[in-house]
């Protein structure tokens, strides 16, 4: 995993952020500074990926998990994800690591380093670079919840369409994304 070391604040990393089993594919690349805290991280991809930050979520690093620590639970299972830069993980070009949200829709992404690079002066960081698909909205049951909704909502006779589509608040267009609010939330982040 170990790769070439340059100082912590003058490389970025380029990251494709994918979430699993989506067919077809709905994924991110994000370019984020290498001093970033994977807790700095769930932000950027709640941010790029169009959730809401609703649920719990973890990451997964050479075997090791890693997640927000809540001060009122005495022993977890992982790491505080708070303390951990990813300058600190030694990350090499073409590793994978694991982020999941929501424990009960389970939506596992699947995070490449795609790049390291010089930091450019003149760009903000975080910084979406690309986005293919919309997010599944929040609740819908995982990707296999996702897969069913979309089907209803192709069917004009469906029976449970109407109901969906108030659920949803009005359409769905599974391959609306807007790069421009993307990168419009990560500003703010």
């Amino acid at each position: 995993m170990a790769g070439k070391k340059q100082g912590a604040d003058a490389t970025v990393y380029q990251l494709k952020i994918s979430l699993l089993g989506a067919k077809p594919p709905i994924w991110r690349r994000v370019q984020v500074p290498s001093d970033t805290t994977l807790n700095k991280l769930h932000n950027i991809i709640q941010d790029s990926m169009g959730w809401f930050n609703y649920h719990l979520h973890s990451f997964f690093v050479d075997g090791q998990e890693y997640g927000p620590i809540d001060p009122y639970i005495d022993e977890t299972d992982y790491e505080d994800e708070s303390k951990v830069k990813l300058s600190g993980l030694n990350l090499a070009e073409k590793y994978k690591f694991r982020y999941v949200y929501d424990f009960g829709d389970d939506w596992y992404h699947e995070i490449l380093v795609e790049k390291i690079l010089p930091r450019q002066e003149d760009r903000h960081y975080p910084f979406c670079l690309k986005a293919v698909r919309a997010c599944p909205p929040e609740d819908c049951g995982g990707i296999w919840g996702y897969e069913e909704l979309l089907e209803i909502l192709q069917d004009p006779q469906h029976p449970e369409r109407e109901d969906r589509l108030e659920w949803l608040g009005g359409n769905f267009d599974p391959q609306e994304v807007s790069l421009k609010r993307i990168n419009e939330c990560l500003r703010e982040c």
